[in-house]
C-alpha cells in the first residue's frame, strides 16, 4: 500500500507534550497520518472503528495500565504491531511486554532513530505478510484479471496472465517495483496499470533516464533552489514533488549514472531528498516503479550498477516475455492493432487479417516485440486498398530487418553460426534440413516457406517435386523423409 493509503499510526500517551513531539517526529520521518490519544480508555474504540497500521504505547498511565491495553489489543487485533515506548527501562518490564505480544520495547531515553527504525520494521513486516497473503490467493487463481487497468494489454497467453495477476497483487505495495523486458514488450503499460491499481490519488509522473547526467537527473527529479547554479533564478520543484501521493516511473533505469544511483538509493531508503542548493531535506511518499531492458544483475556483478540499489528496486520483480515467446497472442494483437489503425486513419471498416499472415509472422522473431508488430500493422493498414491486409508490406519489413541483422552478424569478427560445429554438413544435407524446417515453420504453406528461404515459390516447388514431396495437387506432403535435393 502507498504511504498515503497506509492507515494511520496510533500514539497513546497521557502526556500532551510527548504526543506533540511524537507527532512532529513521525511527520518529519514521512508518516503523515498520525492519531494522538491521551486517554488510554479510548484506545479500544479507536482500533475497533478505524484501521491502524501500528501503535506506539506508553506503559505508565493513571487511567488504564499500558500492559492491559497491550494484552487486549493483541487478543482482539493481533494484526496491529504494538511498540512500547516508555520511561520504564528495566529488564523485567521489557520481558513482560514481549511475552504479551509487543513487537518491540523502546525506552524513551533512547535515540529517536531507534523508535523510527522499529516502526518502519513493524510496518515492513506487516506489509510483507499482507503481500504474501494476497499473492498466494491471486496466484492460485487461473482467471484473467478483469481490472480495466489492463485494458491496453492484449493477451491470452498464460505466462502473461500470470504476470498480470502478480501486478494486480503488488500494485498497492509501498516497495519499489522493477519491470524488466526487451524493448517493445509493454513496460510502460505495466507502469500505468500499477499506478491505476494502486489506488494512489496523486499523478503518474514519468522520467526517461537515458542520456541524463547526474546534474540533469538531480534537477529533473529533485528540483532546485534559487541560486543553486547559473540560471537558477527561482525555486523549482522536481518531478518527485509532482508525484506526491502518486507514482514515480523511472524508465531506462539501467542507464542511471553511478552518482545518481546513490541519490536514488537514499530516496528509497529514507523517503527523503535534497533539492539542488538546499541543505534541508524534503519528504516523499511517492511509490517508485522502474523499468529496463538491461541485465541489472550482470551490471551489478561487474560494478556498473550498485548491488544494494538493485536489490531495493527488485523487491517486486515483473518480467515481461518477448513476443516470440507468446506467439499465440498474434491473432488477438493483429485484430486489435488493425482495428486501432483503421480508427486512427479514419477508415470506415477494418481490413481483415488473412490466416496466411499469422503463419508468416509466427516464423519471425520480432526483435522490436509488440511495438514492432503495431508499427507493421499500422503501415499495412495505411497501404491497404482492399478489405484484406496484404502480406507484402509485412514481407518488406521482415526482409529489411533480416538485412540489418545479417549486416550486424557479418561485422562481428570472422566467426559465423557454424564456427562451433565440429563437422560441417554437406550442401545436400544443409539444403534438406533448411527446407524441412521452413515447411515446418510455415505449417506446410509453400509460399511462406519459400519466403523464409529466399526462394521463389516456383523454385521451391521444383525442389519439392524432385524429392517426391509434392502430390498431384501441388501441395507439400506430410512425409518427413529425405528431400533428395
Amino acid at each position: 500500500m502507498s504511504e498515503t493509503a497506509r492507515p494511520p499510526i496510533l500514539v497513546v500517551d497521557d502526556d500532551p507534550d510527548v504526543l506533540k513531539r511524537m507527532e512532529r517526529l513521525l511527520r518529519f520521518e514521512g508518516f503523515p497520518d498520525v492519531i494522538l490519544c491521551d486517554d488510554p480508555r479510548s484506545v479500544s474504540g479507536i482500533v475497533s472503528e478505524r484501521e491502524i497500521s501500528a501503535m506506539v504505547l506508553d506503559l505508565l498511565m493513571p487511567l488504564l495500565p499500558g500492559q492491559r491495553i497491550l494484552q487486549e489489543t493483541r487478543e482482539r487485533h493481533p494484526e496491529i504491531p504494538v511498540i512500547v515506548a516508555t520511561a520504564v527501562s528495566d529488564l523485567d518490564s521489557a520481558i513482560e511486554c514481549m511475552r504479551n505480544g509487543a513487537f518491540d520495547y523502546v525506552p524513551k531515553t533512547a535515540e529517536s532513530g531507534r523508535l523510527v527504525a522499529s516502526i518502519r520494521h513493524a510496518l515492513s513486516i506487516r506489509e510483507l505478510q499482507s503481500d504474501y497473503s494476497a499473492l498466494k490467493n491471486t496466484l492460485l487463481s487461473a482467471k484473467r484479471p478483469e481490472s480495466p487497468a489492463f485494458a491496453k494489454i492484449v493477451t491470452k497467453d498464460e505466462r502473461m496472465l500470470s504476470v498480470l495477476r502478480y501486478v494486480e497483487t503488488v500494485a498497492a505495495s509501498p516497495k519499489p517495483i522493477l519491470v524488466i523486458g526487451e524493448s517493445g514488450t509493454g513496460k510502460e503499460l505495466v507502469a500505468e496499470a500499477v499506478h491505476t491499481l494502486s489506488g494512489r490519488t496523486g499523478k503518474l509522473v514519468s522520467l526517461n533516464i537515458a542520456g541524463l547526467d547526474d546534474t540533469m537527473f538531480s534537477d529533473s527529479l529533485f528540483g532546485h533552489r534559487r541560486g543553486a547554479f547559473t540560471g537558477a533564478d527561482a525555486d523549482r520543484g522536481g518531478l518527485i514533488e509532482r508525484a506526491e501521493g502518486g507514482t514515480l516511473f523511472l524508465d531506462e533505469i539501467g542507464d542511471l549514472s553511478f552518482g545518481s544511483q546513490v541519490k536514488l538509493l537514499r530516496l528509497i531508503d529514507d523517503r527523503r531528498y535534497y533539492p539542488l542548493g538546499s541543505d534541508l531535506p524534503k519528504a516523499s511518499n511517492a511509490a517508485v516503479v522502474t523499468a529496463t531492458n538491461k541485465n541489472l544483475r550482470g551490471a551489478s556483478a561487474s560494478g556498473a550498477f550498485r548491488l544494494d540499489l538493485f536489490y531495493r528496486l527488485q523487491t517486486h520483480l515483473v518480467e515481461l516475455p518477448p513476443l516470440r515467446e507468446r506467439l499465440g497472442d498474434l491473432p488477438l494483437l493483429l485484430e486489435h492493432f488493425a482495428r486501432s489503425a483503421a480508427e486512427r486513419l479514419g477508415r470506415r471498416t477494418t481490413p481483415l487479417v488473412p490466416d496466411e499472415l499469422v503463419i508468416l509472422l509466427e516464423s519471425y522473431d520480432f526483435p522490436g516485440n509488440v511495438r514492432e508488430l503495431e508499427s507493421m500493422v499500422y503501415d499495412a493498414v495505411s497501404r491497404s486498398k482492399g478489405n484484406t491486409l496484404s502480406l507484402e508490406s509485412f514481407r518488406d519489413k521482415i526482409r529489411s530487418t533480416g538485412r540489418e541483422q545479417g549486416g550486424r552478424r557479418a561485422s562481428v569478427g570472422d566467426r559465423t553460426r557454424f564456427s562451433s560445429w565440429e563437422k560441417l554438413p554437406t550442401i545436400h544435407e544443409a539444403s534438406e534440413e533448411l527446407i524441412r524446417e521452413a515447411l515446418r515453420r510455415a505449417k506446410g504453406n509453400q509460399g511462406i516457406a519459400a519466403e523464409l528461404l529466399g526462394l521463389s515459390r516456383t523454385a521451391l516447388n521444383k525442389r519439392l517435386k524432385s524429392s517426391g514431396r509434392v502430390d498431384a495437387a501441388g501441395d507439400a506432403t506430410e512425409d518427413d523423409g529425405d528431400l533428395g535435393v
